[in-house]
């Protein structure tokens, strides 16, 4: 998927969105957020940054909730009790 905005990079997220590591997908967020504050971007640049962040977020979201889940269920098998499946709220949905 191509950008919408010439300039942006909103298709480049998408396609690397799943291979992202955490720290990457904060360090973009942080420079997206850095530039919409600075005040320097037109309003459909602004748009697009904003969407792109959006999509950053949830991924940084889903990857701490990811390492949330694998630390309770170390915590649980070092304590004893082990249970071979976990279910997130995303597969309820």
């Amino acid at each position: 998927m191509k950008s919408r905005l010439p300039g942006t990079t909103l298709g480049a997220v998408e396609k690397k969105e799943p291979k992202l590591s955490f720290e990457e997908a904060l360090t973009n967020l942080e420079t997206i957020v850095e530039s919409m504050e600075s005040g320097d971007v037109p309003l459909a640049d602004l748009l697009a940054k904003f969407e792109e962040g959006n999509k950053l977020l949830k991924h940084c979201e889903a990857r701490l909730k990811d390492a949330e889940l694998k630390i309770e269920q170390l915590k649980k098998e070092r304590d004893g009790v082990s249970f071979t499946k976990f279910e997130t709220d995303r597969e309820g949905q």
